[in-house]
């Protein structure tokens, strides 16, 4: 059953950046249009349990946890902004695996906060990184587009980083319920503002348009996302976050089958460089973790206060 869980999470999430690019080429759809509905769809999906169980934990939200919620839900609009037009420009595959950087920009953000990793971690991040300049690279001599969409989407997965760790605070006194009703309520508002500034029509979509973000909120947010908040009931974190990592190939082969995409060898080499890279961040964070409980209580840092992103964005 797990097995069927896990396919299904990564066939979701993969599909965002097929779906997005497909909608976007093919109907009227604007970018921020697809960043308000799916943030505004799934924050009435996951307030409908906490109304009916129970209504009064909205209420109880602090000042402290509403910032925190706050601050989270402007990097994951500017997030959503920045990949969605990636994927006008640049292609399915690069754009997913640059955002996909979120766990490396963590870690990143973590060394500077002054937190000590592992020496794998580190060897992770500079693989994951020489991707990234291996793939912009290449891209840089295809076009000043596809370059441009490529910076967008490495833009894309450090705001993913920044909402992980502005989330990670507020779900510290929050339920998943509170907390996704609240940060996607917000993040809509905001890109709703944001649309309005840039003159992104937000409704008035020919029903292909509609059925195309329908299916992207279906698939990614719901089916993906929700899969992978049920394995972790039942898997370590560390597998479900190896598993995650999926959605990287699966992207492209989605986008190669479906969007008739290709691209050049060396592409495909920082695909690849990227993917191995942040499955050894994932494992070193893994160790590091390890290593800080053991510690805790002898001047160490309490447990849960580096935690990787359990779940993607996209």
């Amino acid at each position: 059953m797990n097995f069927i869980l896990a396919a299904v999470g990564v066939l979701g999430v993969a599909s965002s950046g097929p779906l997005i690019a497909a909608t976007l080429g093919a109907t009227s759809v604007s970018a921020l249009a697809i960043a308000f509905w799916r943030n505004a769809i799934g924050s009435v999906v996951m307030a409908g349990p906490v109304l009916v169980r129970s209504p009064r934990q909205f209420g109880k939200v602090t000042g402290a946890e509403f910032r925190w919620s706050l601050a989270a839900a402007v990097a994951l609009a500017l997030h959503f902004a920045c990949f969605i037009t990636s994927l006008q420009l640049t292609s399915v595959a690069a754009a997913t695996a640059l955002v996909c950087l979120q766990s490396g920009w963590i870690a990143l953000f973590q060394l500077f906060r002054g937190v000590r990793h592992r020496w794998p971690v580190l060897v992770g991040l500079g693989i994951a990184f020489a991707g990234v300049v291996t793939i912009t690279g290449f891209d840089m001599g295809t076009s000043p587009g596809a370059l441009l969409g490529d910076l967008l989407a490495v833009a894309g997965g450090a705001l993913a980083g920044i909402y992980t760790l502005a989330g990670g605070k507020a779900r510290q006194s929050m339920s998943t319920g509170v907390y996704t009703t609240l940060c996607y309520g917000m993040c809509a508002a905001i890109v709703a503002v944001m649309a309005l500034i840039a003159g992104q029509p937000l409704a008035g979509f020919e029903a292909s348009g509609w059925l195309g973000i329908l299916a992207i909120t279906v698939c990614a947010q719901l089916v993906g996302h929700t899969a992978f908040n049920h394995l972790l009931a039942t898997m370590s974190p560390l597998l479900v976050s190896m598993i995650i990592l999926l959605e990287i190939p699966g992207a492209a082969l989605l986008a190669a089958a479906f969007l008739g995409e290709t691209l050049p060898a060396g592409t495909y080499a920082g695909l690849a460089m990227i993917l191995v890279g942040l499955a050894v961040v994932v494992l070193g964070q893994r160790g590091s973790r390890s290593g800080r409980r053991g510690g805790a209580g002898r001047g160490g840092e309490a447990p849960g206060a580096e935690r990787l992103a359990e779940l993607g964005t996209d």
